[in-house]
């Protein structure tokens, strides 16, 4: 486990007094439109600056990406003059990180979808209400723009459950660009995953579906992995936060190998059940024709060529997502 410093404490917790102070010295416009997100701006109302948020702690177990993120903003905060974009800070479910569970009620990254504003608050739970205070926040930093529209990306820092035999990854939910793609080797992904125009309701989805900006849930390791470090990713972030732009001519890092989502295993009743152990690594392959979940008369198969597994959790509430598959992909250039 990180040695975590006091601000990183705080962090947790919602509390960005540590380094916002230094902001606002600088002459940024810092706002806190609600509790767990910030965000600092300049001042200038014809900005043309990229808006960039940086979501983290969507599921409260995840500790590694947020202390990167506490460690950067310090960082940034001693030289708060060097701030390049115009930035969004969120912590995702403030509940669930003050007791280091992944969530209180239900998954916070399966609520991201415009239809849950219609249930009527007696039947939301904290994390339905936490979901629409975020797509509040982050439609109306995305929106808050001139008309000649400053580029706009989200970035959802994640680690995954179990391990992963390609431990840092990213998945790209729609709109993407050469741009993300050399962001995205330059913070060091093995792997990417596309899932374009996904009916998807996880926080990236919604702000590339809904918003139009360029997103990517970035998955750090396993939550098992909490020491871990990830200079890779901590550098480039750092250098977006600092520039607002990104070299796609000095790409010193491994092309990922690229993957597209081809199924959703969707838990249709609570006799659903996979074929192997669920705490295999993902990216495990699938021979085809092989027969992947039981869910009553539905049977879940590998197609024509080989699938791999990613997510697969049978655990599940029923009507929600039990695991991906995916299939290999051509790469992309960037």
């Amino acid at each position: 486990m990180h040695q975590h410093s006091d601000s990183y404490a705080k962090f947790v917790q919602g509390d960005f007094s540590s380094w916002l102070n230094s902001f606002k010295a600088a002459g940024f416009l810092v706002e806190q439109p609600v509790a767990g997100v910030v965000q600092i701006c300049s001042p200038s109302a014809s900005s043309t600056r990229m808006r960039l948020l940086i979501s983290v702690g969507v599921h409260g177990d995840e500790t590694a990406p947020i202390a990167m993120l506490a460690s950067l903003l310090d960082e940034l905060s001693r030289e708060p003059q060097l701030l390049s974009v115009d930035l969004m800070v969120a912590l995702g479910n403030l509940s669930a990180l003050a007791q280091n569970k992944r969530f209180i009620v239900t998954d916070l990254n399966r609520l991201f979808l415009p239809q849950h504003k219609e249930q009527s608050d007696e039947v939301q739970s904290a994390e339905h209400q936490r979901a629409e205070q975020l797509m509040q926040a982050a439609t109306q930093f995305f929106g808050a723009h001139p008309t000649d529209h400053p580029t706009k990306w989200h970035v959802d820092l994640h680690s995954t459950i179990r391990a992963s035999l390609y431990p840092n990854f990213a998945i790209v939910p729609g709109n993407a660009n050469a741009t993300l793609w050399a962001w995205l080797r330059q913070a060091g992904m093995q792997a990417v995953v596309l899932s374009p125009q996904s009916p998807s309701a996880t926080l990236s989805a919604f702000t590339s579906n809904q918003l139009g900006a360029i997103s990517c849930t970035v998955e750090l390791g396993s939550i098992a992995d909490a020491a871990t470090q990830f200079p890779s990713t901590q550098h480039a972030l750092a250098k977006l936060l600092r520039t607002g732009i990104v070299d796609q001519q000095h790409v010193d890092f491994a092309q990922p190998i690229f993957f597209r989502v081809v199924q959703e295993l969707i838990k249709q009743s609570d006799a659903f059940a996979f074929t192997f152990d669920e705490t295999i690594p993902n990216f495990t392959e699938f021979a085809p024709a092989t027969v992947l979940a039981n869910d009553g008369a539905t049977t879940w198969s590998v197609g024509a060529p080989p699938e791999y597994v990613l997510f697969p959790n049978p655990n599940v509430q029923v009507g929600m997502r039990a695991g991906l598959m995916l299939v290999r992909s051509v790469p992309l250039q960037g």
